[in-house]
């Protein structure tokens, strides 16, 4: 008995009527994110950009956070950003990148904790130099695009090439959507959110997987039917997988980004927002690309069904 049912058992949805409107959409939504990346750029956290991050804990239950600026302030620290983090008494202090070299930037944390003194307890301290942060910004962009390249492998010997295609588009589609959003929206890009990135397109590629094997199927089973009714009968026979997964893990990420606290709270953003895209890419832009490259028919394999037997969807 099936508790849980978030669609129909058989659907018969044209997707592929869309599929003009929504690769036009996509299209332009990852222009604009190039635009938006571009212009606005990304904003570093301490990861990339070097500096140092202290999260501190006041004794006073509510923190005084202009008061703790002040004290900070009379330092002569350059890139200084304080803000509430987390509970009331709880202060997130952001120290950019000093002048003066790596000794500069360890005096930081010396010259913060005089200033605050015992009235704050220190929770948590990150010192990241210059050389570290950008050989981070250099690893990470070698890790995102190496994970795409190895997914185009891995589906070209496990499909065929117009499989690998329609899979890293829709891939780079999530990719480039994901750090467009966080360039228009201006939130913290560190190295949580290029794990976030590399989680979404294990995800992404999962659920492209499952249509795509399923369309593998159905090329064998119905050598007679046209494309786009053939995609379409694949889609709607993952749908109810394709929903329910999704539907799950957005209910534990959206109960971690309400009560995970501010540390994960870009990471779960970055992954509700990339299982949305994920899924989304899937169905309307890995399937049409198949239909747009003419994925040829003749595979070779047993053939399970007669060529004009009537399709069931299940």
């Amino acid at each position: 008995m099936i508790l849980l049912k978030l669609v129909p058992a058989e659907t018969k949805f044209q997707f592929l009527r869309l599929r003009k409107v929504c690769l036009a959409v996509s299209g332009a939504m990852a222009a604009a994110s190039i635009v938006l990346l571009l212009v606005l750029g990304l904003n570093f956290g301490i990861d990339f950009k070097g500096g140092t991050l202290m999260e501190v804990q006041t004794t006073a239950a509510v923190a005084d956070v202009s008061q703790i600026r002040k004290q900070v302030g009379a330092e002569g620290l350059s890139d200084v950003q304080i803000q509430e983090f987390g509970a009331p008494n709880e202060v997130l202090i952001r120290v950019g990148q000093q002048s003066g070299g790596e000794k500069a930037q360890q005096d930081v944390v010396k010259k913060v904790k005089a200033a605050l003194g015992a009235s704050v307890e220190f929770r948590r301290v990150e010192v990241v130099g210059p050389t570290v942060s950008g050989e981070l910004i250099e690893s990470g962009i070698i890790s995102v695009i190496a994970a795409i390249f190895a997914v185009l492998i891995y589906i070209w010997f496990r499909f065929e090439w117009q499989f690998a295609i329609g899979a890293v588009v829709a891939l780079v589609h999530d990719v480039v959507l994901t750090i467009g959003l966080f360039a228009a929206l201006q939130l913290e890009f560190n190295l949580s959110i290029i794990a976030a990135i590399l989680t979404i397109v294990g995800y992404s590629l999962n659920d492209t997987v499952v249509v795509f094997d399923r369309v593998r199927e159905n090329l064998r089973k119905y050598k007679k039917m046209p494309m786009v009714e053939l995609l379409d009968l694949s889609v709607n026979n993952t749908l109810s997988r394709t929903v329910l997964t999704s539907f799950t893990t957005l209910l534990a990420l959206i109960a971690l980004y309400v009560f995970g606290g501010e540390v994960i709270r870009g990471f779960t953003f970055a992954m509700i927002w990339g299982i949305l895209v994920g899924t989304y890419s899937s169905v309307f832009i890995a399937s049409p690309i198949l239909l747009l490259l003419e994925v040829k028919r003749n595979w070779t394999g047993k053939k399970i069904a007669k060529a004009d037997e009537k399709p069931a969807i299940s």
